[in-house]
């Protein structure tokens, strides 16, 4: 199949052409048609298999064909968990509107609100944002959503996990109408609150999954290797840069003080490392991935920041320094290589703090993982075996029913009431008989003597 099977408009043929695009990946075969026919859509597909192009060239069509529903207000609203993908996805559409009359914009929290503002006054017709600044703009009335045509979720899963429920349920709402399409686009689709939410934002959808999360990316090696602790982890980081020939390599901490100081520590041996962290303001970020793009810098530290959406086709090499807590962020830091038919290495460092992750990543991927080996580096740890289920014996019943209890015979015991003077003056004699009273009479009588 080819691009010109789909029946697109000319210009936008002609500018896909320019662009060098032949034929459409897989994703792109099943999505590009059925959003082209008005379905509301919820696919699926590996990292790097093309999503982006799935949804954007159906939104050129569309807005190339139909006429607007509105003379002001925009007419696609493309959302995406984070500001780096937003850059990414903004970066494609700008491509394909290049040679066109529509207008598109960038609305990332962290940047300039007042200058937002000024932009969305200019009714651009296609907004590519953050959902949680977009639903500040949409509170404040800087723009409707009363004439939105096609609304776009892109990584649907990644901005639950965010906490970004509320703004996308806010942003639904403002623009909720029978003329509405709605595209949402996952990673993966084995996640209940997406499907959860899919029901209340789609209609009908037809629904497309293309490779699964845990299906083998051909294109992408995956090699890993134990360390006992921090400074074997070091060791093994060392040799991989300093041996294996590449190009850009990526590697990812669980932590932003890890990024920092690992980032450090290659520098310092005169290895060629950026780090890149939440703790950087939107300008610092966007020139550390400017530079890293432009093969500035060849190696890149970084967390999950920049696990999604980055295109970058240099990079040879993803190394996970630590493993990722969520197993789906596995598949999304190792997407970061072998990108458009090119070749990856996927090189895993799994430690004593690792191990769970590892496992849960192993059962996601549905295969058993062997380990490699490095020659001069003696590793101890080999995995941690699972905790055995405590056993609780069941205590025997000591308990006597009441029939039993109430058959034995009881002991009687007699008391002999004394009023308080004759109890006062009474030597006490400890007897096991109790006293008569011609006995107590005489015993008061010698104490009185």
């Amino acid at each position: 199949m080819q691009f010109s099977d789909f029946g697109l408009d000319p210009r936008l043929m002609s500018t896909i052409e320019h662009l060098g695009f032949t034929e459409p990946t897989e994703i792109q075969q099943y999505a590009i048609p059925a959003a082209m026919k008005g379905h509301d859509l919820i696919a699926s597909s590996k990292t790097g298999s093309g999503k982006t192009l799935a949804f954007l060239l159906p939104a050129m069509q569309r807005l190339a064909k139909n006429r607007a529903l509105s003379k002001r207000d925009p007419r696609v609203v493309i959302l995406t968990p984070t500001r780096e993908l937003a850059k990414q996805v903004f970066a494609q559409l700008r491509l394909l509107t290049s040679n066109s009359q529509f207008k598109a914009v960038l609305i990332l929290g962290g940047e300039n609100f007042n200058d937002q503002v000024k932009v969305l006054e200019k009714d651009p017709h296609f907004i590519v944002a953050t959902p949680g600044r977009l639903a500040d703009h949409l509170t404040q009335g800087h723009f409707h959503l009363n004439g939105l045509e096609l609304l776009i979720l892109d990584e649907a899963d990644r901005m639950l996990d965010l906490g970004f429920s509320k703004q996308l349920e806010q942003i639904n709402k403002a623009a909720d109408h029978r003329k509405r399409q709605t595209l949402l686009f996952s990673a993966t689709l084995d996640h209940a609150q997406v499907n959860e939410f899919a029901t209340e934002l789609l209609k009908k959808p037809k629904r497309i999954a293309v490779e699964a999360g845990h299906t083998e990316h051909v294109d992408i090696t995956k090699r890993f290797y134990l360390a006992d602790n921090l400074t074997q982890k070091e060791a093994l980081l060392h040799h991989f840069l300093t041996s294996e020939k590449s190009q850009q390599i990526i590697i990812f901490t669980a932590t932003r003080s890890d990024t920092d100081r690992l980032a450090k520590m290659l520098t310092d041996t005169d290895l060629n490392a950026v780090a890149l962290s939440g703790e950087l303001n939107q300008g610092q970020r966007n020139q550390i991935m400017d530079s890293f793009a432009k093969g500035q810098h060849k190696i890149l530290v970084t967390t999950d920041l920049a696990s999604r959406g980055l295109d970058l086709i240099n990079v040879s090499h993803v190394i996970n320094f630590d493993m990722p807590k969520h197993t789906e962020e596995f598949v999304h830091r190792i997407g970061r290589t072998g990108r458009a038919g090119t070749k990856g290495d996927a090189i895993s460092l799994v430690g004593p703090n690792d191990w769970l992750s590892f496992k849960n990543i192993e059962a996601f991927l549905q295969q058993k993982i062997s380990f490699t080996s490095v020659e001069g580096i003696k590793v101890k740890f080999q995995g941690l075996k699972p905790k055995k289920a405590k056993v609780v014996k069941a205590k025997p019943d000591t308990v006597k029913s009441k029939k039993a209890v109430d058959s034995r015979p009881r002991k009687v015991i007699k008391k002999t009431f004394l009023d308080n003077d004759d109890a006062g003056a009474m030597k006490i004699i400890k007897r096991k008989k109790p006293l008569t009273p011609q006995q107590i009479e005489d015993s008061t009588k010698k104490e009185q003597d």
